[in-house]
């Protein structure tokens, strides 16, 4: 039925709404945005849980530049090695793939955050 909890939890009956408060704000925050990459990755972050992008730390080493920032509408794996200091958004990173960014020296930064410091999205690049 409609509503009620199956496996701990509830059952959705509105298929587009998203549960997680968090990721419904900033799936509208970036839709509101005027810019093609905001407009994406809203695009990417709407999708349902099991199509969501989930990006190991090799293949973000592989598009790595200098002064570009990694932006994936997902979450971030800690597969792999981060051989570049890489500056790297998600909406979510595992515990090993932050530790493994932060020890090369690069910066794992939420979605939301880098939204909010680069509207304009400059030298951001998607993985998609």
């Amino acid at each position: 039925m409609e509503g009620e909890p199956v496996n701990g939890d509830l059952v959705n009956p509105m298929k587009n709404i998203k549960d997680n408060s968090q990721l419904a704000g900033l799936i509208s925050e970036l839709k509101k945005a005027n810019k093609g990459i905001w407009k994406r990755a809203a695009h990417e972050l709407s999708r349902p849980r099991k199509e969501r992008i989930e990006v190991n730390l090799s293949k973000l080493s592989l598009y790595a530049g200098n002064g570009v920032t990694l932006l994936v509408p997902g979450k971030v794996l800690g597969m792999g090695t981060a051989v570049k200091s890489l500056s790297v958004a998600a909406f979510s990173f595992s515990s090993s793939a932050r530790k493994l960014i932060e020890a090369s020296g690069g910066k794992a930064i939420s979605l939301s955050d880098l939204h909010k410091s680069n509207p304009q999205g400059k030298d951001v690049v998607i993985i998609v």
